[in-house]
């Protein structure tokens, strides 16, 4: 695996973490992060998980948590592990795994759950694998550690329903791509798949795929990465077929149906075929890798943390139809030639991809917004904060509620994505009073770009430490007591952050 592919997230931690078995005793606890707000203070829900990427509130003191690796849906009730409510066979190779939930809006009534995860395929005879698909009814179990054991629509997202003791399967949803070993880019990968998925206020599912490895339509490169009607890879491409659709955040009904009211249902239908189904399911295009996505409590905006390579990390308030610019544009346009000189100097230099190299980003701004590949009624903006090397921010939530003081409500709560700066930072951002753009005190970040000085570099960043110690944050949320809820793969615990 190229390590600078890896750098922008998960993977410095798995290659210690993944070989873990989850009948191991329990890793000894992590210390507790700290705040710098004094007048709040932070305890440890739960302890000794194995990678735990998300969680859903069932109730006061009673959750599910997802770990990662072992593929497995725990429920949590009153700070203890009460058992395990699923196990699924998953494939956990690199950032793949059991990755995402969200309850149903009418949960209480219905006890509809959905689960987004990779799972496993036996590899193929050769290096490329043909499978398409896993079976239909998910497989539970052993899971498997092997690049090449992944069908090429591995990931998937399910719906369960609980029935107060355990999950079980009732549909499949979506299918989408996790195979990454090209013909035309031959290293195996398992990376930017993505995987947070929440319901909206309008009661709509929000899916969201990193581009795993695709160089097409959905990345801004319409005519794919060798010219036009040269396919990408083994299994076609450049078009947005069931194979090659990646890179976007999706938005569905609660039974997997596409929404009429959908951003490119019309754009879709002119389209036709695969590509156009899928261009109807899109809400928002040209996604690079994220592991974090939210609402916002009051405006009810879509909001989304995207990792760059090696340059401008990314927080954007997405609207319907958005072209968020990846691979021809990250970070603000009109720093597309520091963009460009970064990743060109940067060891390795190939933005993980080598059949599309740095050196054929566009020059300037003008360039760069010529070269987008903009469906019909598709809209460009920049993000509203970024970062000009990366820093790699994983989850992100907002905190609904003044439990922790008034000063606090409403504001957007940013996870790392890596064990530096002080073992995991936790940002505050707070929102302009339209909740449209990012409020900055800091004069340095009038821009709305911290100009740090290297990559993982925290300079310009200083004024926005909520607090440390927290890992790896690949999930933030409000509980149902108002409080702060953060969920740390890395310390393998739920913390609550809450007023003294």
């Amino acid at each position: 695996m190229n390590p600078k592919g890896r750098s922008a997230i998960i993977l410095v931690l798995l290659a210690l973490l993944s070989s873990r078995s989850a009948r191991e005793p329990a890793r000894a606890q992590a210390p507790l992060p700290t705040l710098a707000d004094q007048n709040l203070l932070v305890r440890t829900v739960v302890s000794g998980l194995d990678q735990p990427t998300t969680m859903a509130f069932l109730g006061a003191n009673d959750f599910f948590v997802l770990e990662r690796a072992s593929g497995r849906v725990k429920r949590v009730t009153n700070g203890v592990v009460v058992g395990t409510v699923l196990d699924l066979a998953v494939n956990n190779t690199s950032e793949r795994g059991l990755l995402g939930i969200a309850l149903h809006p009418d949960f209480a009534a219905n006890q509809f759950v959905y689960l987004f995860w990779t799972c496993a395929s036996p590899p193929a005879g050769s290096q490329f694998n043909t499978d398409t698909t896993c079976p239909g009814s998910p497989a539970t179990g052993d899971d498997v550690a092997n690049l090449l054991a992944a069908p090429l629509l591995g990931n998937r997202v399910d719906r369960f329903v609980w029935d107060g003791a355990a999950l079980r399967f009732d549909r499949n949803l979506i299918r989408l791509r996790a195979f990454q070993h090209d013909q035309s880019n031959g290293v195996a990968r398992g990376n930017h798949n993505g995987g947070v998925i929440k319901f909206g206020g309008d009661r709509k599912l929000y899916i969201i795929i990193g581009d795993n490895g695709r160089r097409g339509e959905m990345q801004n490169l319409p005519d794919g990465p060798f010219g036009r009607g040269i396919p990408d890879d083994q299994f076609g491409g450049p078009f947005a077929d069931n194979g090659h659709f990646t890179g976007v955040i999706i938005r569905l009904n609660d039974d997997g149906t596409t929404p009429a009211d959908n951003p490119f249902v019309a754009a879709g239908a002119q389209m036709g075929g695969e590509g156009g189904a899928n261009a109807q399911r899109t809400f928002a295009y040209g996604v690079r890798n994220s592991f974090g996505m939210a609402f916002d409590p009051q405006s009810g905006d879509l909001w989304y943390q995207d990792n760059g390579d090696d340059s401008f990390d990314e927080i954007n308030r997405v609207e319907p139809g958005s072209n968020l610019g990846w691979s021809q544009i990250i970070g603000p346009m009109d720093r597309i030639a520091e963009f460009k000189a970064i990743e060109t100097t940067f060891a390795p230099g190939d933005l993980q991809q080598q059949r599309w190299p740095p050196s054929r980003i566009a020059s300037t701004a003008a360039e760069a917004r010529a070269r987008l590949f903009m469906l019909p009624g598709a809209v460009y903006r920049d993000p509203v904060f970024s970062w000009r090397w990366a820093l790699a921010p994983a989850g992100i939530g907002f905190l609904s509620g003044s439990a922790l003081g008034a000063d606090y409500t409403g504001d957007l709560f940013v996870g790392a994505s890596r064990l530096t700066l002080q073992d995991g930072y936790l940002f505050r951002l707070n929102l302009s009073a339209d909740r449209r753009s990012i409020a900055v005190d800091d004069s340095r970040l009038n821009d709305r770009v911290a100009d740090n000085n290297a990559k993982f570099d925290i300079t310009e960043s200083e004024s926005l430490r909520f607090g440390a110690g927290f890992g790896v944050g690949t999930d933030i949320r409000t509980g149902p007591n108002g409080n702060l809820f953060v969920v740390s793969l890395s310390n393998g615990a739920v913390y609550e952050i809450l007023r003294r």
